[in-house]
């Protein structure tokens, strides 16, 4: 399988704390890895440095062939990386369906076309009916599929889904892993999903990677790694 992304030796700190610390990670091209580590582990801090919300202090990155190293976040999703938030990150007042056609322009070649795809991204998540509505009205489960359409209305190549699962019941879980499945399936879309917990990861992730501390500690298919549990309290 091709590589899509690649980490080498990768690093983070703040105020004398290693957040990430000599991180290497290679993610190949229509694979579906979690990143699993107890709060504190360096999940986040890792997505930042991959979309470019913060800078590495050492270490390089690449997606597809090239550098991203250092790039702003505006920039690494032109480049086709895509990436929800946790906690979710609203747009002010803006409806839900304002607010997926915003992410919907970045590849859209109207205002026209921008909004038909994020009507079809809402319809995806069953958001349909509450496309005029604030989108802060939305409770936690709508919130979240919202997240998940808006980063799936830029169009990725790697999707990063910032524990995305959490706090989802079983309904709601399954309509997601059906979805991400579904884009997975396609070629081009590659997920990267970091989560607190691996149970949560087993029914969806080819690969699992550990974190604690900043650093790599297991690395393998989810059953061959859940002796690992115990390295994630």
């Amino acid at each position: 399988m091709i590589d899509l992304l690649v980490l080498k030796d990768v690093s983070k700190s703040f105020g004398g704390l290693d957040a990430v610390a000599e991180v290497s990670l290679t993610v190949s091209a229509g694979s579906i890895v979690a990143v699993v580590g107890a709060n504190g582990a360096g999940k986040t801090t890792l997505f930042d440095l991959i979309t470019g919300a913060c800078r590495p202090d050492r270490g390089r990155i690449r997606f597809r062939g090239r550098s991203v190293t250092g790039l702003r976040p505006d920039q690494t999703c032109a480049a086709g990386i895509g990436r929800t938030f946790n906690p979710v990150q609203l747009f002010g007042d803006l409806s839900t369906l304002d607010t997926v056609t915003v992410a919907a322009l970045l590849h859209a070649r109207d205002a026209s076309e921008a909004r038909g795809h994020a009507l079809e991204m809402l319809d995806l998540m069953g958001l349909t009916r509450f496309a005029n509505q604030p989108a802060h009205h939305l409770a936690l489960p709508g919130r979240k599929a919202l997240e998940l359409a808006r980063a799936l209305a830029t169009r990725p190549r790697l999707l990063l889904l910032d524990e995305l699962l959490s706090e989802l019941e079983a309904p709601d879980l399954e309509h997601i892993f059906k979805v991400l499945r579904a884009f997975n399936r396609r070629p081009g879309l590659t997920v990267l999903l970091a989560e607190p917990r691996l149970a949560s990861v087993m029914a969806l992730a080819h690969r699992v990677v550990v974190l604690d501390h900043g650093q790599v500690v297991a690395d393998g298919d989810p059953e061959t790694l859940t002796g690992s549990e115990e390295r994630l309290s």
